[in-house]
């Protein structure tokens, strides 16, 4: 049967790009879960209305050990990155970017956008591919219907839908708009532990109630998900999960590794300007700086005992 309780992690506010910095919502990872199969990371912001708030403006920054899964509900993102790609984001569509042994990017809003909404997913890399080769992938996947919702499957499989973008653990992403009053039974992997993070409404998670920004726990071991739309409103969730990684990492800044050696190793690299993140074409303004590291040595971590 696997676990029954539903595990509601909340929202910190976090500045995300330096000194033209919005703020984004942050659930993963925090201190009672450092994953949710291999996905480590989870920024959840908007509405913003770009006149009031700036937009998205991230300067050429470096990533290692990852997957960067960005995905849109509102507004345009201009992503170009030292692999040469120079894509938008768009609704509906995803961006997977690659940097396994490093790569750098930018992120920033279009002219024409006026309200940017959406959500930007960390997938750590497991040991054996985490200096994996630089790499871009698009899908726009196609709307299909279940119960009284519509999905919107951008990695992984379900409803039926697989995408086709490569991943490096088995991994499940997916969009779903639940009908008013809609309660649907989504067929799951038992093999997966899932994580639901609640955008717009409200929605019961196996009967817990997950508010707006807040992300939804379940572990590995069912088969089935139910959600249920009580309102008489549509509701919209972002659904992730995947085999639970058993392996520790260290997360910092835009790093992951696995020890402190390997995260101070990438932050020398990138302050020389090294080969190994290459170059962002096209931004008209200065890298990111690496902020200083901790005084301390950084430890790897991974999820906690479940009680």
């Amino acid at each position: 049967m696997g676990d029954t309780e539903v595990e509601v992690l909340s929202a910190r506010d976090v500045p995300l790009g330096g000194p033209r910095a919005m703020t984004v919502r942050r659930t993963l990872p925090q201190r009672s879960r450092t994953l949710i199969g291999a996905w480590c990371f989870v920024d959840h912001y908007g509405p913003d209305r770009v006149a009031e708030s700036g937009g998205m403006d991230v300067a050429p920054h470096p990533h290692t050990g990852l997957q960067t899964v960005s995905w849109l509900f509102g507004g345009e993102i201009e992503h170009r990155d030292s692999l040469g790609s120079h894509a938008f984001v768009r609704p509906g569509e995803l961006n997977l970017m690659t940097g396994g042994h490093g790569i750098s990017h930018t992120e920033v809003s279009t002219p024409g956008t006026t309200v940017l909404h959406g959500v930007q997913l960390w997938v750590a890399l497991p040991d054996a591919h985490r200096h994996a080769p630089r790499d871009f992938q698009h899908h726009a996947p196609a709307p299909v219907r279940h119960d009284g919702a519509e999905i919107r499957v951008f990695l992984g499989s379900l409803a039926g839908e697989t995408s086709p973008v490569r991943t490096f653990t088995p991994l499940l992403g997916a969009e779903l708009l639940l009908d008013p009053g809609a309660t649907v039974v989504l067929p799951v992997d038992p093999a997966h532990e899932h994580g639901l993070l609640v955008d717009e409404g409200d929605v019961r998670l196996a009967g817990t109630r997950l508010r707006p920004a807040e992300l939804g726990y379940v572990g590995a071991g069912r088969d089935t998900l139910t959600l249920a739309n009580d309102s008489d409103h549509r509701a919209r969730a972002v659904l992730i999960g995947g085999t639970p990684f058993g392996e520790e990492i260290v997360m910092w800044w835009n790093f992951i590794g696995r020890s402190h050696q390997d995260i101070a190793e990438a932050r020398e690299d990138w302050e020389r300007a090294s080969d190994r993140f290459g170059h962002v074409e096209g931004y008209p303004g200065d890298r990111l700086p690496a902020p200083a590291l901790p005084n301390a040595a950084l430890t790897p971590r991974g999820n906690p005992p479940r009680a």
